[in-house]
């Protein structure tokens, strides 16, 4: 009888991940392994996936034990390894709170990005400290056919192009990478987010995610973006002492974005479990090539 693997799907306003429980890191998860669960029509479909793992089991991670129990190894849609993502850190704290791990309130998560701290509240919203942004310097631009755009240089534990735009359908269809320059200020790829303005402290956003594709959400984007809207329209908390929050609009829902005095972002959101069940493993041996 085959042996059964259990897993389970949830989403971040539609951002949307393969959820792989692994405590003691037993499972071997190469990236064509990751690529065929998550692809949507052959596999269980997700923009990426969460590996659950104990930090004291991950030797990436074990560095971070002390301070959270948990790291969330994860991995876009092809395969690869990504430093973080806003969206799965909340859908990682719900999973652990519907697994018993843990329960309403504060918990810590370790990722590659660092350690996350992850407010679950009783309303259901999860509250994820994102940590600072970084603005790297250097001009940057960003391209769809015949439009280009100057973009804002913004680092969340993972680069991001940030350009504003008078309309989200000049964005294009976001099947490829929309080309950037200068080619230096990426080099391992960025994602790209295309911004309109609703109204004062208010923005929309599609986004391109590195080995994604367009996603309905990117938490670190919304971050990203809310960083670079604040500071377009003159806003630094870290000058001014003042907290600056955003509501940004993504395709699959709302996220609210705080960035505190001290620099500090907070991302709050929901995040829901929609499904479980035990993936066959001798599928998912066939469906990776050697």
């Amino acid at each position: 009888m085959s042996t059964r693997i259990a897993f389970l799907k949830g989403h971040g306003t539609e951002n949307d991940f393969v959820i792989v429980p692994d405590p003691e890191n037993a499972m071997d998860l190469p990236p064509a392994a990751v690529a065929a669960l998550c692809d949507r029509r052959a596999g269980i479909g997700g923009d990426g996936l969460l590996h659950v793992v104990r930090s004291a089991a991950y030797p990436e991670a074990k560095g971070m034990a002390a301070e959270a129990e948990w790291f969330m190894d994860y991995r876009n849609g092809d395969g690869s390894i990504a430093e973080m993502c806003g969206n799965g850190v909340r859908v990682f704290a719900r999973y652990l709170q519907r697994a018993g791990h843990v329960t309403e309130g504060d918990l810590a998560i370790a990722t590659r990005g660092g350690v996350k701290t992850v407010h679950i509240a009783k309303d259901g919203d999860v509250t994820v400290g994102m940590g600072k942004a970084v603005l790297p310097d250097g001009d940057v631009t960003v391209s769809v056919g015949e439009r280009s755009w100057p973009a804002w240089n913004v680092n969340m534990g993972n680069p991001h192009a940030v350009a504003f735009v008078d309309d989200l359908a000049h964005a294009g269809d976001l099947y490829s990478p929309p080309p950037f320059s200068p080619a230096a200020a990426y080099p391992d790829g960025v994602n790209v987010e295309f911004v309109v303005d609703r109204a004062p402290g208010h923005v929309a956003m599609r986004v391109h995610e590195r080995g994604a594709g367009e996603t309905r959400s990117c938490g670190t984007g919304a971050c990203a973006v809310a960083v670079a809207a604040a500071r377009r329209d003159g806003a630094d908390p870290t000058a001014t002492g003042t907290p600056v929050t955003y509501t940004v609009d993504v395709p699959g829902g709302t996220l609210v974005i705080t960035e505190r005095p001290g620099g500090e972002i907070e991302m709050t959101g929901p995040a829901v479990i929609v499904a479980e069940g035990e993936i066959d493993a001798d599928w998912l041996e066939s469906a990776t090539p050697v």
